[in-house]
């Protein structure tokens, strides 16, 4: 029963998100600006909607303006549970 259990287990698929980094001023931590377009119920027109995620980046290799990766990780701390890839 236990084999059949593992077997039957899929790998699961991380969160990948691309944003702009909008802060660098912490250790290790850059903040991305991540933007989606969402359509509104009414008058059907796109919207765009941003979100702000606190990303782990070792050594603040990241700069203000850039264009990056994140991916979801295990919580890093309080507020982090993204990476920069």
């Amino acid at each position: 029963m236990k084999d059949e259990a593992t077997q039957n287990h899929t790998p699961d698929k991380k969160k990948i998100l691309q944003g702009i980094v909008v802060s660098d001023k912490m250790k290790d931590t850059a903040v991305v600006r991540v933007e989606r377009f969402v359509m509104h119920p009414t008058y059907k027109k796109f919207i765009r909607r941003a979100k702000r995620f606190q990303a782990h980046d070792p050594g603040n290799a990241h700069k203000v303006g850039e264009k990056v990766r994140i991916e979801e990780t295990r919580p890093i701390s309080k507020h982090k549970h993204f990476k920069i890839i």
